[in-house]
């Protein structure tokens, strides 16, 4: 635990050095990994392999899975193939309220 929270300290104190533009910047790009690695542990978890996928072509599939941005129309046609839906929500950054959620799509 002391370790978790020593790693946490240092991140946190790192960020309060560097630019804000800089910290935000690397957050987004570090959620557009974090994005990649979980389509193909979204796949995996379904049982699936990237050559069952009807829709698009093994290596397609991998070049899908690596990106970092894609078409929403694009990930609901994967999602769909793996078995998964998708629903997309916006609410207002400032509060966060769960009651001010409104949902944009549900595929």
């Amino acid at each position: 635990m002391k370790e978790k929270n020593r790693k946490k300290d240092f991140i946190d104190e790192l960020s309060q050095m560097l630019p804000k533009e800089r910290v935000e910047r690397a957050q987004v790009n570090a959620n557009k990994e974090i994005f990649s690695i979980k389509l193909s542990e979204l796949r995996k978890q379904m049982g699936i392999k990237q050559e069952e996928i009807k829709s698009f072509s093994q290596s397609g599939i991998s070049r899908l899975e690596s990106r970092k941005d894609m078409k929403i129309s694009t990930l609901i046609e994967y999602l769909e193939n793996i078995g998964m839906g998708l629903e997309i929500k916006v609410y207002p950054k400032a509060t966060h309220n769960k009651n001010e959620e409104v949902t944009l799509l549900k595929a």
